[in-house]
């Protein structure tokens, strides 16, 4: 595929990623869950012994191997998260917040939530499978939220089927999902809120998926292709002949320092705009060094950034990997410890030397 040279722009990443609740209405085999553990499943069951899967179906699939020590729970909208939230604004110096789960929009306070976020000062965005978006994005809109990046597994029930687990494969009930998902698409449009379309290419095989959801989807849907971690080069080539396929011109190439997020920006020629998505090798030089996934296999994330819990027990927890949430910090001990300075550092460290590096 032809490179052109396009212009690269590089910010820092100030963005907050709160889990705010656990539960969804999918099974999809491939979900890690935010790194925390399905809560239903292990409700009786202590650190050490969690389950990657149970009885609801539901994957984590880093959870019976990444040292998490706590079940996640609902994010309260009272003071404590608002505290929580300036908190850690102030000390990392952040300016987004980004919903992730479970699926947010189930989450029964996520219109006063979202206020409270965008009272403390963030943008607000959220993920999300579009299950329940035509009921809340009203109340959402209002509050502040700014965008939704929706999640999809299938642009038709067959694929979505075939992503879930096996006592969940109810083409019925995909169907009701797709549709759920136009709708929740539908009402971002008609409240203002930006719209986009995350979508992960194992193979070329899963090109028709890409070609059906720019042709039938509404074109207010900005679509970000993902390379997938598991396949590889085989997922670079394919989206790159998709590309290719649709007569894509690459337009401008973002990077996100001190976090493993790089993307570049493609016009269609009717005008519509696509994102490939990959992730960088970034690493937390201190708390990386020496874990036993800091290699070129087995690291499949690299440091992506802040991510904020909430568990009954102990309050906030602070992480940095969901595949290290042994590294988990309760938010008072995160606020005094070297790991904040650490991610600071690196951030500005990296955008120093990509911007440097770009004006020489």
């Amino acid at each position: 595929m032809f490179r052109a040279i396009i212009p690269v722009h590089v910010d820092k990443d100030t963005t907050l990623r709160v889990k705010i609740h656990d539960a969804c209405g999918f099974t999809c085999t491939f979900c890690h869950n935010e790194g925390t553990p399905v809560a239903i499943d292990n409700r009786h069951r202590v650190p050490g012994d969690f389950l990657s899967t149970g009885p609801s179906g539901r994957m984590s699939i880093y959870a019976a191997t990444n040292g998490a020590t706590f079940l996640p729970a609902p994010v309260p909208d009272n003071d404590e998260f608002t505290r929580a939230l300036l908190a850690l604004r102030d000390a990392l110096e952040l300016t987004e917040l980004h919903w992730t789960g479970g699926e947010p929009t189930l989450h029964p306070g996520i219109a006063k939530l979202t206020k409270l976020a965008v009272d403390a000062g963030y943008q607000v965005g959220m993920t999300s499978n579009g299950e329940r978006g035509e009921r809340v994005i009203p109340d959402c809109a209002a509050a502040g939220l700014d965008r939704v990046n929706f999640s999809i597994f299938g642009t038709t029930a067959a694929e979505i089927v075939e992503v879930q687990h096996a006592r969940f494969r109810n083409p019925i009930l995909a169907q009701r999902k797709i549709d759920a998902l136009n709708r929740s698409i539908a009402a971002c449009e008609a409240h203002g809120i930006k719209a986009s379309a995350n979508i992960v290419v194992p193979d070329h095989s899963h090109a028709s998926r890409v070609h059906r959801l720019l042709d039938e989807f509404s074109t207010h849907l900005t679509v970000r292709l993902l390379m997938s971690l598991d396949h590889g080069a085989s997922s670079i080539e394919a989206i790159e002949r998709i590309l290719t396929e649709r007569g894509a011109v690459a337009e401008a190439h973002y990077i996100t320092a001190g976090g493993s997020n790089s993307r570049t920006a493609y016009r269609l020629p009717g005008g519509r705009r696509i994102y490939f998505k990959q992730i960088r090798p970034v690493r937390l030089p201190s708390t990386c060094t020496g874990c036993r996934f800091n290699n070129e296999t087995d690291c499949e994330e690299g440091f992506y950034g802040v991510r904020l819990y909430y568990d009954r027990t102990t309050g906030f927890q602070i992480g940095v990997c969901i595949q290290r949430m042994d590294l988990c910090l309760p938010l008072a001990e995160f606020l005094t410890s070297p790991l904040r300075t650490e991610i600071l550092n690196l951030r500005n460290a990296e955008y120093h030397r990509l911007t440097t590096r770009r004006a020489g």
